[in-house]
């Protein structure tokens, strides 16, 4: 497949600049791709879509305020740094993506702040595409430097400030460690969550923290020879149990977000879901063969995305761009800021991305 077949017309005013007031007050677009139906909601509404019985899976991953602006010790010159994840080997070593990258060589002295509260760092390797490993030459958690010097690292298509750092955060975000928010869950409020629960439906957790691969746009031209970068997931025995009994029942399961989707297809291969952890780098696209999930909530991506490709596979691409081409001409809202998309159930997609 080539990766222009999953291009699509944007007008730029649609990509939303900032969120709205009210989280629930999105715009929900309610897709049944089997019967190919489309109808128009509010996010609120989200709760008369969802069935007692269902498992409501949400990614808990909080964002790290990842992206630091250092400077050479030796010439001043400044250098920016998105903190990736931490080394395996030290907590105080991390991978960041550098810019410019050129010439931070291995040994290199950088100085994060002023003054007595000033953290020097050390560049201790060179990867690729800028990607350097950096220690922090302090006994201070990086996590506490990142909340001290940090800024949210938004995507670069908004170009904003945002005002509120908690708006680029879920309202069930709990375990730090993404460099970008599981968009689709920024709709839920507090309220939201307790009248679906009072519904009847199983609200569950995984984690997922968001990497490099939402920075990276697809540069090959064929979509088989696109590799996503490595992102690490738990999943809970409780979550595990959970869903593995609503599927022995026949009670649907829906992915809050991709990348609530993309750890349940990952942890659950094998037809059945394992409690673990674990790092995946599962690309979905037309042709995949779901193995957990039925339905997914999520935002709408850009074009030529392997986000995007994701929804084709769950709905094939020629209606996938039949809906995206309705909400461009609603003036829906888009991308992380934007508007959401739920697809109650899979259609049987080929891998060609014809349904």
């Amino acid at each position: 497949m080539r990766v222009d077949e999953f291009d699509y017309y944007l007008p730029e005013h649609l990509i939303a600049q900032e969120p709205l007031p009210e989280r629930d007050q999105s715009r929900l677009l309610v897709v049944d791709p089997v019967v190919q139906a489309i109808w128009h909601r509010k996010f609120a509404d989200i709760v008369e879509e969802l069935h007692p019985g269902d498992v409501l899976v949400m990614n808990d991953s909080r964002v790290l305020p990842a992206r630091l602006y250092a400077r050479k010790s030796a010439t001043g010159a400044q250098v920016e740094l998105l903190l990736l994840r931490p080394s395996e080997a030290d907590s105080h070593t991390w991978y960041a993506l550098a810019r410019p990258a050129k010439r931070l060589r291995q040994g290199t002295p950088l100085t994060l702040g002023e003054g007595e509260d000033a953290i020097e760092i050390e560049v201790v390797a060179e990867g690729e595409e800028g990607i350097r490993e950096i220690r922090f030459l302090t006994e201070e958690s990086v996590i506490d430097i990142a909340n001290r010097y940090g800024e949210m690292p938004l995507p670069p298509y908004i170009h904003n400030n945002l005002e509120d750092q908690e708006r680029y955060q879920t309202v069930y975000a709990k375990r730090v460690g993404s460099v970008a928010a599981p968009t689709a869950g920024l709709h839920f409020t507090p309220q939201l969550l307790e009248r679906i629960g009072a519904k009847g439906v199983d609200i569950r957790h995984v984690t997922l923290h968001v990497g490099l691969g939402t920075f990276r746009p697809v540069q090959v031209e064929t979509v088989e020879s696109h590799h996503m970068h490595s992102e690490w997931y738990e999943v809970s025995p409780e979550t595990a149990a959970a869903v593995n009994q609503a599927k022995a029942e026949g009670r649907r399961i829906v992915a809050v977000g991709t990348t609530a989707l993309r750890t349940l297809e990952a942890a659950g291969a094998s037809g059945t879901l394992e409690a673990k952890q674990d790092e995946t780098d599962i690309f979905v696209y037309p042709g995949y063969k779901f193995k957990m999930i039925d339905a997914l909530i999520t935002n709408f991506h850009l074009p030529k995305s392997t986000l995007f490709m994701l929804v084709c596979a769950l709905m094939g691409t020629e209606f996938a761009k039949t809906v995206y081409a309705e909400a461009v001409a609603e003036s829906y809202r888009f991308f992380s800021f934007g508007d959401a998309m739920f697809i109650t159930r899979r259609a049987a997609v080929e891998a060609t991305g014809n349904v």
